[in-house]
């Protein structure tokens, strides 16, 4: 009985909610794993079996960051089960989060990313590393891209962040010219496999860009800059570069999607440590 109203708490994530299919495959796990932990009905949980599961948690070496999204899974689960009746009390109300530190993203200069740029890219690779970087899109934005969600004339596109929310990003004169040099190659791939898809990014063999294709081909260029980077990187790099030209907070806010402007305040954190870095790097020499 209670795994069937998981699924129905999912589906009301997915359909009502709106959430991605990430999103509710990760509340899908955590929610799974606390049941089978708790062993009982759900109108027989109590504030004791939530503290053991977290206890196991614990037991089981997961970090805090871990821990604090497993904890915001159940209260979300038990306040839907309120609402809905399936519950008489809520045993998660009084529960605290762990203080998760603050770390600051990484970050890579411009010149790393001009770099990357010179090397020999393909015409994917080239809008792929544009609108990660220039427009600073999550790798889920990005392979979700279709056709039609970019105006070139305009100069800008549209994507889908957290929660299926639209929001419009300018794009640049590189993000632009990468566009129109990959299009060709697009329409030649689908010709040749005689194929029909929405997506903007496919492989040269006709398969739709996923997730891990864009992990494994941005962490290849990493290591010709001697580092270890992912997609989210160059969209850190992004809005780090935009605060230290000057641009406003709030518009780093609004491009990069952040529903809160303290998500976005971590990167004046990174401008200021750099600004240390350079500022002792040329006073110790």
């Amino acid at each position: 009985m209670s795994m069937q109203i998981l699924s129905e708490y999912l589906e009301y994530l997915e359909i009502e909610r709106g959430l991605a299919d990430n999103t509710v495959e990760a509340y899908r796990r955590d929610l799974s794993y606390f049941l089978d932990i708790c062993n009982c009905e759900l109108e027989n949980i109590q504030r004791s079996h939530i503290n053991n599961f977290i206890l196991n948690l614990r037991e089981n070496n997961y970090s805090a960051t871990s821990v604090m999204r497993k904890i915001a899974s159940l209260r979300g689960f038990f306040k839907w089960l309120c609402t809905n009746e399936y519950c008489k009390n809520d045993p998660t109300l009084t529960l605290e989060q762990p203080k998760v530190p603050k770390k600051l993203p990484k970050v890579i200069s411009l010149q790393e990313i001009e770099h990357i740029l010179s090397q020999d890219l393909s015409k994917l690779d080239f809008v792929i590393v544009e609108l990660l970087y220039g427009c600073g899109l999550r790798v889920s934005e990005l392979v979700n891209l279709k056709i039609n969600d970019y105006d070139l004339s305009a100069k800008y596109l549209k994507c889908y962040g957290k929660g299926s929310k639209e929001r419009i990003v300018p794009l640049g004169t590189k993000a632009v010219e990468a566009i129109k040099n990959y299009l060709p190659i697009r329409d030649f791939i689908l010709q040749k496999y005689r194929i029909d898809t929405k997506k903007l990014l496919i492989h040269e063999n006709g398969r739709n860009i996923n997730r891990q294709d864009v992990y494994n081909f941005i962490h290849s260029q990493g290591k010709k800059i001697n580092k270890t980077i992912s997609p989210h990187t160059l969209r850190h790099s992004f809005a780090t570069h935009l605060l230290e030209n000057g641009a406003d907070l709030r518009v780093v806010q609004e491009l990069l999607g952040h529903s809160d402007v303290a998500t976005t305040q971590l990167y004046t954190h990174i401008s200021k440590k750099r600004l240390k870095e350079v500022y002792f790097s040329i006073n110790n020499t």
